[in-house]
């Protein structure tokens, strides 16, 4: 499927994860902004999503006719997402306190939703059809709760972004390595020369 340029990134590997990166600099009070504050990028996201997720997805399309509408679920889904994983990473553990929140927000956006899931090559219900993103979103947010997906979960040293290593020795270190990879690696180059410099100006 040929997926047209956005300004969204889909570093997390899950959609749940791609949505809650949608806060770029999440910790840093002078640089931090929310993609979704626009809520129109509610509906770019899922549009590009349904391509750069199709394999999760198993085809099925996303659907955000009304966005504004629906941004209340879709944020506290991200909310609760980032808040109970990353927590998970920096802990080894979930924290039941926040399960609740979570739940309660996935159980919101599967409300409105008459569709089925999980059949056999459909984890997302027919693929003829599209989903609502909030319902999508509360799917993929729930199945990070599974002990195998939890214990490969990562928090990119560069953004702080989540993302789920999959790599063969879960050695993982960056979201993209294009991008996070590249950009550690120049810093740390910069600093070896400035070092360097230093100590022969010495």
């Amino acid at each position: 499927m040929t997926v047209s340029w956005t300004p969204h990134r889909f570093t997390g590997g899950i959609l749940a994860l791609d949505a809650a990166n949608t806060v770029v600099l999440r910790f840093d009070p002078e640089k931090t902004f929310d993609r979704f504050d626009n809520r129109a990028e509610i509906a770019r996201f899922a549009d590009a999503a349904s391509g750069f997720r199709a394999t999760e997805l198993g085809g099925r399309r996303l659907e955000a006719q009304s966005p504004a509408e629906i941004a209340p679920v879709v944020l506290s889904i991200r909310e609760t997402t980032d808040r109970l994983f990353r927590h998970a990473v920096s802990k080894g553990a979930l924290a039941t306190g926040d399960l609740p929140g979570f739940l309660q927000a996935c159980a919101e956006g599967l409300a409105g939703s008459r569709t089925e899931i999980g059949a056999p090559g459909q984890p997302f219900g027919d693929p003829a059809t599209p989903i609502a993103f909030e319902a999508a979103l509360a799917v993929s947010a729930l199945s990070l709760l599974r002990d195998d997906t939890v214990a490969r979960l990562r928090i990119c040293p560069n953004c702080s972004w989540l993302f789920v290593d999959r790599s063969r020795n879960s050695s993982r270190l960056w979201c993209d390595m294009a991008v996070c990879g590249n950009r550690q690696k120049a810093n740390r180059y910069y600093r070896r020369r400035t070092a360097a410099r230093e100590v022969s100006n010495v």
